[in-house]
């Protein structure tokens, strides 16, 4: 994009400048593992002044823009890389690039305490089986060391802010991105909003004829039930007849005969015991002169007897 916009403004030696710029660029694109690779190759080749144009590179680019918390980090790993490389001109037997490397640099070593011991590193002899220098000859330190390089490398520039141009290719390249998942979310729902028509269709569709034969079935029970409650359709009770009908208002006719009957009997009583009582034939009235007679006869006697006497 940069490179269009300068061809399209004419910006020929700007160009130009771009192509040996990115020809000689130090950082790597930003790879972690590119750097590594050549802080490696420096080493192995014993080229110090390599070494030290990419570290002051990163240093003036990339950790001064880190938080002051990192400066430690950052120092321990400048001189760890530093002691990585006194042991591989050691190793490879070139004393001297020993030499050369404390002639350079002892004045800005001396003034750190680590280094002390390591300014008696150019005239030991079996440095490798030295308690103070036999760590840094094993391969587990000098892997460890290019391994926590590598990370800090790849952390830093995931860390690091970008400009706005590289902002804008990212942010452009997102949209496309979220357009495509737009487009693709899209087609999804219309396949889904489909396929809830058919199901919905189908649902009616069964829901009608499940009405249907409900309907039938509802009437067919109706029907049913009303031709059971018609009354041609009840059958009487199988009732035997009596042995005989009575009439019932002969029974109470008879039964006023009776007791007109008996009333009258009554009557014809009571008249009968007036007429006795009235005539001389009362049984009362009888035992009533039945006692008179013997009280008479008895005066008689009694006259009779006190006569005599």
């Amino acid at each position: 994009m940069l490179r269009e916009y300068l061809v399209f403004r004419g910006y020929s030696n700007t160009l130009k400048a771009l192509d040996v710029e990115q020809r000689n660029e130090k950082d790597q694109h930003f790879r972690a593992e590119r750097l590594i690779e050549h802080f490696n190759a420096a080493v192995q080749s014993s080229d110090l002044k390599a070494l030290r144009a990419l570290w002051l590179h990163l240093e003036n680019n990339l950790f001064s823009k880190l938080d002051h918390t990192y400066a430690t980090a950052v120092k321990k790993l400048e001189n760890s890389l530093l002691k990585y490389y006194l042991v591989s001109a050691y190793s490879n037997n070139k004393p001297d690039k020993i030499s050369e490397f404390f002639n350079k640099l002892a004045s800005e070593l001396q003034q750190q305490s680590e280094w002390k011991d390591w300014f008696f590193f150019s005239f030991c002899k079996n440095a490798e089986e030295s308690p103070i220098f036999a760590l840094y000859f094993t391969k587990q330190w000098q892997d460890t060391l290019l391994l926590s390089l590598r990370n800090f490398l790849t952390t830093v520039y995931q860390c690091l802010p970008q400009p706005t141009f590289v902002r804008a290719e990212q942010e452009a390249a997102y949209m496309q991105r979220l357009q495509d998942d737009n487009t693709r979310l899209r087609a999804r729902l219309l396949q889904l909003q489909q396929e809830q028509q058919q199901q919905q269709q189908q649902l009616a569709s069964a829901s009608s004829s499940q009405n249907l034969s409900g309907g039938e079935g509802s009437t067919r029970r109706r029907n049913t039930c009303r031709h059971q409650q018609s009354l041609s359709d009840i059958l009487p009770f199988d009732i035997s007849p009596p042995g005989h009908i009575v009439d019932d208002f002969c029974i109470i006719a008879s039964e006023a005969n009776i007791v007109g009957q008996a009333s009258e009997g009554q009557a014809r009583g009571l008249k009968l015991l007036i007429r006795n009582i009235g005539s001389g034939s009362s049984p009362v009235l009888s035992r009533k002169d039945n006692g008179g007679d013997k009280s008479s006869s008895k005066h008689r006697s009694g006259s009779v007897g006190r006569s005599w006497i």
